[in-house]
């Protein structure tokens, strides 16, 4: 039988150049045992993780093309293929409940509800390596006062330290995507818990952000806030103009829980 190359699927673009997918396996610390790829696809990235034995690997994909190409050219990854959507997959079940990092090259259509699953999963997932689309990349590495900085950069920024790698171009891919992409780091951070409540804090930051061109005294105006716990002046700014610990002193001056 012969197993070609799986067509393009669920806004996955795959990627061609060899030494990119070398410096985003690379990129990985070297500490790591427990890695999870996220759709894999043809494996480009497969094949380098692979060749470093002291990773436990396993790769998670929905396509059913692309698992049968995996199960075909990659026979080491017998029973380590999840054939399944990562978004709905019960990933604290994997590697018995130990931590562990994951890689991959992600589906663009999904990368923003991956980073939102991986937050759920914070203490068990120290370190994400992947491919997004550029203008995501750069949201989630903004600092405050950037047109970029939003929901996203905020939640994830208050657990982990982003760093943006490396930009890549259209062309190195197969169908090339109409937009940029971009390589990110993202690692956990010392804060094992913000000082505050932190489902309420969730609640606060997506508020002020879905009226991001409103100054804070309007867009939280359902919101009942005790002023003295705040400074003065920050409810007369934007959203995009607050840093992580300026969205903690918010939550905490929350009177009642919305």
């Amino acid at each position: 039988m012969n197993y070609v190359r799986p067509k393009k699927h669920l806004g996955q673009h795959f990627l061609k150049d060899e030494n990119i997918a070398q410096e985003i396996t690379s990129s990985i610390s070297e500490s790591t045992v427990n890695l999870l790829e996220i759709g894999p696809g043809t494996g480009v990235l497969t094949k380098y993780l692979l060749k470093n034995e002291k990773l436990n690997l396993f790769v998670i994909e929905i396509d059913t093309e692309s698992v049968t190409y995996l199960t075909h050219h990659f026979p080491q990854l017998e029973n380590r293929i999840l054939a399944e959507d990562f978004l709905h997959f019960p990933i604290e079940n994997l590697f018995n409940h130990e931590s562990y990092s994951i890689i991959g090259n992600f589906p663009y259509n999904i990368s923003s509800q991956i980073l939102f699953k991986v937050l759920e999963h914070r203490e068990q997932i120290p370190e994400v390596v992947g491919m997004f689309q550029k203008e995501v990349a750069e949201r989630i590495a903004s600092k405050p006062g950037k047109k970029a900085y939003g929901i996203l950069s905020v939640l994830l920024q208050a657990y982990y330290n982003i760093e943006y790698l490396f930009t890549v171009d259209e062309h190195q891919f197969i169908p090339p995507p109409k937009v940029k992409s971009a390589v990110i780091r993202v690692r956990r951070n010392a804060v094992n818990q913000i000082d505050c409540d932190d489902k309420l804090f969730f609640r606060v930051v997506k508020t002020a952000f879905n009226q991001r061109r409103k100054t804070l005294r309007n867009a939280l105006n359902s919101i009942e806030l005790d002023a003295d716990k705040l400074p003065a002046d920050i409810l007369s700014k934007r959203a995009e103009q607050l840093s992580v610990e300026d969205f903690i002193r918010l939550t905490n001056a929350v009177k009642v829980n919305f």
